[in-house]
């Protein structure tokens, strides 16, 4: 019977070459992708394109699972605090990595892989931070290196036979010569290029994301997340406990992203007569609930008439050619329950 892993993979260079490495062994790896509207955000919306793709790509059995709910919960408050932004490094990994070990009995695996490199990352993969993951995720003994493992303490893995510790790699630092080496040994062509891969680490972003947390609490989605991300942004408070956020494309390609990210209740903007944005009015009460339903193809219930003037002159204002003639098209989505 063979041996079968499961690798956090993020599709990078380094878990490729971890899953090659075990591959190498004998060893059958299952490549867990896990995806949140910061890393991996394509996947939520295309789970069999991703896995189709990638897998063909690199020959590797990968898996998408959507860990955003969990994800969103641990950002408001992680044990481990914060990066520079609003990374929670090592609370992403534990989290990950405690998924991964409730799915080990579901793939009949025997340990947990990742494609860690000693001291590669300044938050995560410091030596003493590798061991906080380990520890707090539950995974001592059951998470094996490859590619810094010679560098460790052995594993149960290694210890048991199951990985042969010879067949494994000593990397450290951030050096990417000897990846290189080793992506030219294995065949593997076309990867990514090093990256962070995480937009909670752009400290334009983060502040944004602060600022929807903070008015939307508890009533945050992954859809909003994936909003706050496209194009420019304008908050309007009434003052009277509602907060208005208009999302207003600045190029065609946005404009089609925030037509996709539309939902009920909220109000789409765009022009007649004239080249214009795409624009979302989303509205939300600071009890956590989402407000009144609109009503109508118009601004319906919002009670403050500056609020309706306001939006209407900051969505005019990026309508670049024949702003005169233009003639504004407002519907609501949907209703709300």
């Amino acid at each position: 019977m063979s041996v079968r892993a499961l690798l956090l993979f993020s599709g990078g260079l380094d878990s490729i070459l971890s899953a090659k490495v075990l591959e190498a062994q004998g060893i059958e790896v299952i490549c867990l992708k896990f995806a949140t509207p910061f890393f991996s955000a394509r996947a939520i919306t295309d789970i069999d394109g991703t896995d189709k793709r990638a897998s063909r790509k690199y020959g590797l059995n990968i898996k998408i699972i959507d860990i955003s709910k969990d994800f969103i919960n641990m950002l408001y408050s992680p044990p481990h605090g914060y990066g520079k932004c609003l990374n929670p490094c090592l609370d992403c990994k534990i989290l990950m990595i405690k998924k991964a070990l409730g799915l080990m009995d579901v793939y009949g695996a025997s340990f947990i892989a990742t494609g860690e490199v000693i001291g590669q990352r300044p938050m995560s993969q410091r030596r003493d931070a590798m061991r906080i993951i380990e520890r707090d995720s539950g995974a001592e003994g059951l998470l094996v290196r490859p590619l810094c493992a010679k560098s460790l303490a052995p594993t149960r893995a290694e210890i048991e036979g199951l990985v042969k510790r010879d067949g494994l790699m000593a990397l450290s630092g951030r050096g990417r010569k000897e990846q290189i080496r080793l992506a030219r040994e294995f065949g593997v062509k076309d990867y990514p290029a090093p990256a962070g891969g995480c937009v909670l680490t752009d400290p334009i972003l983060s502040k944004r994301f602060k600022k929807i947390m903070s008015i939307y609490k508890d009533n945050i989605t992954p859809n909003d997340f994936l909003l706050a991300q496209v194009g420019r942004h304008f908050f309007l408070d009434t003052g009277s406990g509602v907060h208005h956020w208009l999302i207003i494309g600045r190029d065609q390609r946005e404009n089609k992203k925030i037509e996709a990210l539309k939902r009920m209740g909220d109000i789409l903007m765009t022009a007649e007569n004239a080249p214009s944005p795409t624009a979302i009015v989303r509205r939300f009460r600071d009890n956590n609930q989402m407000a009144d339903k609109y009503t109508g193809g118009h601004f319906g219930d919002i009670e403050d008439i500056k609020d309706i003037e306001d939006i209407k002159d900051i969505f005019l204002r990026y309508i670049k050619k024949g702003r005169d003639k233009a003639v504004l098209r407002i519907e609501r989505v949907g209703s709300l329950p």
